[in-house]
């Protein structure tokens, strides 16, 4: 895979633990079932294993984070680390976990991360695309996360100082943590497991290859009705192949699903969302120089709710961005609800007019899209305008094609929106430039 000068900008530094046993730590042979089965180690699809445990948190503010540790260093080549259920693991350090091999967390407790913005914001892996921070980063091979149990990025404090700012602002400085990254992993796997009220994104996979999510839930939401979950995207990737997202439910403030630059080989199927920024292909174009593309992705059984976007293309414009393409785009059987914009291609990404979009018009092709059975209601919030699609004039757009399409706005109205776009898209449209 080929890797952009801006990932390799990511910080390296690593977390040491004592090599002896740490207070309160067990490990436990794979032949003991009977203290598998009393602990909550056992697991109807996963074999027995060498298994770890480590202690829970007294409270709030004891960090057990060298304990995690050492129990997934114990639990490294061949075993397992258990979090018990019932039990809250506070996280208050930076943890580069980045040499795994053949590992599996069960987790049934709660992984709770402390909210010290101080210590977070000078601690922390930091990568130049988009600014991104994280709490810790997993990598390596053959990893399953797996559980009933909760991941909380505890956001809420995040939320209410970051108010008021913008993720993409270039003058910006507050950094917040993603919740869950990936970098230089292969064969990933999280099933089952709640992911909570992450500071930022909730997952961020990087140079990643095989990685895969079902039955998760994702939900971030503010107790302060002034302020928002901000930024809080349920999936970004950045130079991933063979990324499945199944059965996974999402209730956040941004971007439901959004695979960014250098993304192929995705798979969809069975993705509810609520009060997002919709499934979007991108954005990429964004890094002068930078040739980004996402291709080969296929999502079926969406169903989209009280969102800015439902199915959504989109690329940047403007001075001094890149350039790439998106191309075999599927979108089908998609119920949208009450969405401002439930089809939308966006190359005036992000945030400029349409004077400058004009001027310095994307550079991003997009070729052979797919849109077929996608049913539901606008908002109303454009008008009659239940499909948008608005190609770049510097840029090809070919081969995109809408088929039982059958979205209505509140008052009945569904206008189809076609600029740039070459040959037919199938069904009927009006051109704003014609």
């Amino acid at each position: 895979m080929k890797f952009s000068a801006f990932v390799l900008l990511a910080s390296v530094a690593s977390s040491l633990a004592s090599p002896h046993n740490i207070l309160g730590g067990r490990i436990i042979p794979a032949s003991d079932k009977d203290e598998l089965k009393a602990i909550g180690a056992y697991h109807q699809k996963y074999p027995d294993r060498r298994t770890v445990t480590i202690r829970p948190s007294r409270n709030e503010n004891d960090d057990v984070s060298d304990d995690f540790l050492w129990g997934i260093q114990q639990a490294n080549y061949g075993g397992r680390l258990l979090l018990e259920k019932d039990k809250t693991y506070v996280i208050g350090k930076k943890l580069d976990l980045t040499f795994l091999n053949d590992i599996e967390v069960q987790l049934e407790g709660e992984l709770k991360f402390t909210n010290n913005i101080t210590y977070w914001q000078a601690n922390n892996f930091y990568y130049s695309f988009q600014k991104s921070i994280t709490f810790w980063r997993w990598g390596g091979e053959d990893i399953k996360i797996f559980g009933k149990g909760t991941m909380n990025g505890n956001g809420q404090k995040w939320y209410d100082e970051f108010s008021g700012s913008q993720i993409l602002d270039p003058d910006n400085t507050f950094y917040r943590p993603i919740l869950f990254v990936t970098d230089n992993a292969t064969r990933v796997s999280v099933e089952g497991i709640t992911q909570l009220n992450s500071p930022c994104w909730t997952n961020f996979l990087i140079r990643t290859d095989d990685v895969s999510f079902d039955d998760v839930y994702i939900h971030a939401f503010s107790t302060n009705a002034s302020v928002d979950a901000a930024n809080t995207d349920g999936f970004d990737s950045l130079i991933v192949d063979n990324f499945r997202v199944t059965n996974v439910r999402v209730d956040n403030g941004d971007d439901c699903f959004s695979p960014k630059p250098n993304t192929s080989n995705i798979f969809v199927q069975n993705l509810w969302c609520n009060n997002s920024h919709g499934v979007s292909m991108g954005s990429i174009g964004e890094y002068s120089g930078e040739y980004d593309f996402i291709e080969n992705a296929y999502m079926e059984n969406l169903t989209l709710l009280n969102g800015q976007n439902g199915a959504r293309l989109k690329a940047w414009a403007g001075p001094d961005v890149g350039y790439g393409r998106m191309t075999n785009i599927t979108y089908r059987n998609v119920e949208i609800q009450n969405t401002d914009s439930p089809i939308v291609l966006d190359q005036c990404y992000f945030d400029i007019n349409s004077t400058e979009c004009a001027e310095y018009p994307s550079q991003v092709n997009i070729t052979n899209v797919i849109f077929d059975n996608i049913w539901g209601t606008s908002s109303g919030k454009e008008g009659e305008i239940v499909v948008d699609l608005t190609c770049s004039p510097n840029a090809v757009c070919s081969n995109i094609n809408l088929s039982r399409i059958n979205l209505t706005s509140p008052d009945g109205g569904s206008e189809i929106i076609c600029d740039n776009i070459e040959g037919s898209i199938g069904v009927n449209c009006t051109s704003t430039s014609s």
